[in-house]
């Protein structure tokens, strides 16, 4: 059996709060309801929630500010907004912040956790292309380094290395066997030539101070993050 759901609901509506909490349980999803923004992000750094589901007003800390400080630390997570407010500038508001959807009150069940599922799913598939590296995202299949939504377009052969640097991330990447994968041959010029381009990537990643990309002398490259 799979592992269920995870949802951060933040609510400040103690009886709606409820509510939607032990709704979601009975369908098999863990929720953690939280009545105020503060509380709702200590929650979200404690709990890694699969999904945030947040009432835009709330006390302490609303839900677009807690929406906007928390897509700073996770640009992946799906967030939908609660909300009475339905004029087109709060939705248009919300969306820029980094919102995915928004559910004007009152909602049915059904269509919440259609909503969420639906999310889920097209978070699941965004994930497939994109890999995670300390604060740098790095989508594969569109050769597109991101850090903190400012983006670097890579070259096809960057991206096939910094690929196979990732998929054996804190492990060692062996130096003949990348060049005759990447370049065909092992031999000196190619690996003068991969030389040039770590070092390429090392500037593109030096954003972030924790990522390094280390010579094993007579062995290959590890990326360490």
């Amino acid at each position: 059996m799979s592992n269920p759901i995870k949802i951060l609901l933040a609510e400040d509506e103690p009886a709606l709060g409820q509510i939607v909490k032990e709704s979601l349980e009975t369908r098999n999803f863990e929720v953690v309801l939280c009545e105020d923004g503060i509380q709702a992000h200590q929650s979200y750094l404690e709990n890694k929630p699969d999904i945030l589901v947040l009432d835009v007003m709330m006390p302490k800390k609303d839900g677009f500010t807690l929406a906007e400080e928390i897509r700073k630390e996770n640009i992946d997570i799906p967030i939908i907004f609660l909300t009475a407010k339905s004029q087109t500038k709060d939705v248009v508001h919300g969306f820029q912040l980094g919102g995915n959807d928004y559910l004007k009150k009152p909602f049915s069940m059904e269509e919440l956790i259609v909503r969420i599922h639906a999310l889920l799913s097209r978070s699941a598939k965004k994930q497939q292309d994109n890999l995670q590296i300390g604060r740098f995202i790095f989508n594969y299949t569109k050769q597109l380094l991101t850090f903190e939504n400012e983006e670097q377009k890579l070259t096809h052969r960057e991206a096939e290395l910094l690929y196979h640097l990732i998929k054996r991330q804190n492990d060692v990447l062996d130096r003949s066997e990348i060049l005759k994968k990447l370049w065909g041959d092992d031999d000196f010029f190619n690996a003068r030539s991969m030389d040039v381009f770590i070092t390429k990537l090392r500037k593109k990643l030096k954003k972030d101070e924790n990522i390094q990309i280390i010579n094993v002398r007579g062995m290959g490259y590890k990326l360490i993050c």
